[in-house]
């Protein structure tokens, strides 16, 4: 009987042991997995909070959601450009730890300006505003310092598990924003996702990379930010991405300005009820998260991505088609829960083809680039799912985004670029070529993994 005991302890043992040479056994990875992790924990509180104070609170109109969602877009059209050039001249590790303050206390407004009677959709709009230009300048150095932390080969690995987080943060985060809605309301609820984004902040302080700042004489910020553009625009796997990519949000957005006024007002949930539905969602990713990476090395990261486009465009139209009823409510859980399957294949392969092929003095300018390129279609997208929503019928917003979604996945699968890409690709030597521009130059080089950036 003892002998039978040990033995299960010794399996349970060797399941929580990680494997020798995971990403999670690096110092300097666990600390931004876990930074995050609770920012993405925060988060969808944020994501069913936000939203439901606009619909809820203030009877938002599917116009005033589509405009909600546009306003958290608009920065990445105006900023994403220069917001890169000057990425490549800065540290981004400084930028990402501020941006994750400036959005706590963003988010932190919401409840006060509750509290003292303030708040209308006008306020909600600059908290938006403001969400949008942070994602847009800090989410982008918070990618490139991922590329400071872990060697090339490993991108998908590492994509996957901070997809990962992400996820584990979807399985409970709804469950838990469901509760505090339901305590609390929303608006106060996002007083404890701007603790969590703080905490995350301070995890990030403790991060150490090493980036030195090499600058050119003749820099010129123009040049610059066109030597960017350019490198994109003559890489033609990026531009095949940015174009699937870019319709993906098209159609993403034109579904997600209805999905929480669909679930509340056609099939009448309440926030709390709306708030477990999203624990398919993070069921979804968190399957994927750690399928992912097999699945990415078995059927290549293009046909993974294109994929993530059909199997989203799968749930939208299935949620469209829903009847009222306990059949709606299993919908709207499925819906979430292909979403997140498809989320999480399209951005970490998206995300780890971008990175493999762009040298590191151009990683800022390629990911601001490639963001713009993507989320210039979501803001009309979302304005015509708000449109459709209000002057048509909910529904029709979400058969929009299904059929869309399906008919991207067969049309890039067929023209064949993104479906041929089997393997990550491998970084082209550029040498000193000038359209690289006069920018930082990372001390941190690509062939330095995580175990060295740790050492220093």
């Amino acid at each position: 009987m003892q002998a039978q005991a040990t033995g299960w302890l010794d399996r349970i043992k060797q399941a929580l042991t990680l494997p020798e040479g995971d990403l999670l056994r690096d110092r300097v990875y666990r600390r931004l997995w876990t930074s995050i992790l609770i920012s993405s924990l925060g988060g969808q509180i944020t994501l069913l909070a936000l939203p439901l104070t606009a619909a809820v609170l203030l009877n938002a109109t599917p116009t005033q959601m589509g405009l909600l969602t546009s306003m958290e877009i608009v920065p990445f059209v105006l900023f994403s450009l220069p917001g890169g050039v000057w990425l490549d001249r800065v540290r981004k590790l400084p930028v990402y730890i501020v941006g994750e303050a400036v959005l706590g206390l963003a988010v932190g407004t919401v409840p006060v300006a509750a509290w003292m009677g303030w708040l209308t959709m006008s306020w909600l709009y600059v908290v938006g505003f403001i969400l949008g230009t942070i994602y847009t300048i800090a989410g982008s150095a918070a990618q490139i310092v991922l590329t400071q932390v872990v060697t090339r080969d490993r991108l998908v690995e590492a994509h996957a598990k901070n997809a990962l987080a992400s996820s584990g943060a979807e399985v409970v985060g709804p469950g838990i924003a469901g509760a505090l809605i339901k305590l609390l309301g929303a608006p106060l609820a996002l007083a404890a996702d701007a603790c969590l984004v703080m905490v995350s902040a301070l995890i990030l302080r403790g991060i150490r990379v090493r980036e030195e700042l090499h600058h050119v004489s003749g820099a010129d910020f123009w040049r610059d930010l066109k030597a960017g553009v350019r490198f994109v625009r003559h890489q033609q796997l990026l531009v095949a991405l940015a174009c699937a990519v870019g319709g993906w949000q098209f159609f993403y957005n034109a579904a997600l300005v209805v999905q929480i006024l669909f679930a509340t007002r056609t099939l009448g949930l309440s926030g709390e009820t709306v708030g477990l539905c999203y624990v398919a969602l993070g069921a979804g990713t968190v399957i994927t998260s750690v399928l992912g990476h097999r699945i990415s090395k078995r059927l290549g990261p293009g046909p993974s991505l294109i994929g993530g486009f059909a199997v989203c465009g799968l749930g939208w139209l299935t949620l469209g088609l829903a009847p009222v009823g306990a059949l709606g409510v299993a919908a709207f859980a499925a819906m979430l829960f292909a979403f997140g399957v498809g989320a999480v294949l399209i951005f970490i392969n998206f995300l780890s083809l971008r990175q493999a092929v762009t040298p590191a003095p151009l990683l800022g300018r390629m990911t601001s680039t490639m963001r713009w390129l993507i989320l210039i279609p979501a803001g009309p997208g979302a304005l015509l799912g708000g449109w459709l929503g209000e002057h048509v019928d909910l529904r029709a917003s979400l058969l929009f985004a299904g059929i869309g979604g399906l008919l991207l996945s067969a049309l890039v699968w067929r023209l064949g670029t993104i479906r041929n890409v089997a393997v990550l690709p491998v970084l082209q030597d550029l040498g000193t070529e000038s359209t690289l521009g006069a920018e930082a130059q990372p001390g941190l080089l690509p062939e330095v993994g995580a175990q060295g950036a740790a050492a220093k």
